[in-house]
């Protein structure tokens, strides 16, 4: 399948009717060359609005943490595949959760679009458990501090919200040992 076909399938797909109805279409960068992909929870609000995948402070923290600017991380260099492809809505204690049937029924497809992938980086507890399913810690965070166990192919991290701020004071070696392997990684994957 085309890209152009899998978007038009979602746009058609009945569960995805209130967004097509208001003439919002699925949220990705998916291109043939990326060598990077991110896999990464759902777009908030502010990205629903924009179209563009981490068109928000958390994009900026997560361009940091990957040591690019914002026009390589546009780049067809960097594929952005969420867990759902379009904004979940609210809940009681923020963005609900995203909806499974996306991951499921169009991942495999979109992959297939992306062969030169060599590393995933997968942001948050929703990518990481259905990525690295049965090979997880007993949480993100042991997950994430086990990181060098999912290299080369993935990478865990969490997500980069103002609300992680907290997680990472409690967290020290994520910046001392988790980022600069991230910086490391890509900078070496992107130059190749």
């Amino acid at each position: 399948m085309t890209l152009e076909e899998i978007v038009e399938e979602l746009k058609a797909d009945p569960r995805n009717k209130t967004y097509t109805d208001r003439g919002v279409g699925p949220i990705m960068r998916i291109n043939p060359k990326a060598r990077i992909l991110i896999v990464s929870q759902a777009p908030g609000r502010v990205v629903e609005e924009t179209g563009i995948s981490f068109n928000d402070k958390s994009g900026d923290k997560l361009r940091d943490w990957m040591g690019v600017d914002r026009d390589t991380f546009y780049s067809e260099k960097i594929g952005i595949l969420p867990m759902d492809l379009y904004f979940p809505g609210k809940g009681k204690s923020g963005d609900l959760p995203p909806r499974k049937f996306i991951a499921r029924e169009y991942h495999e497809k979109l992959l297939a679009l992306m062969p030169e992938v060599k590393l995933k980086l997968l942001v948050g507890k929703y990518a990481v458990d259905y990525y690295l399913k049965g090979r997880t810690g007993k949480n993100l965070t042991e997950t994430v501090r086990r990181f060098r166990e999912y290299l080369p192919e993935a990478l865990p991290i969490v997500h980069p919200s103002p609300l992680t701020l907290g997680w990472q004071k409690k967290n020290p070696w994520f910046e001392k040992e988790v980022l600069p392997e991230l910086k490391t990684r890509v900078n070496r994957i992107l130059e190749a």
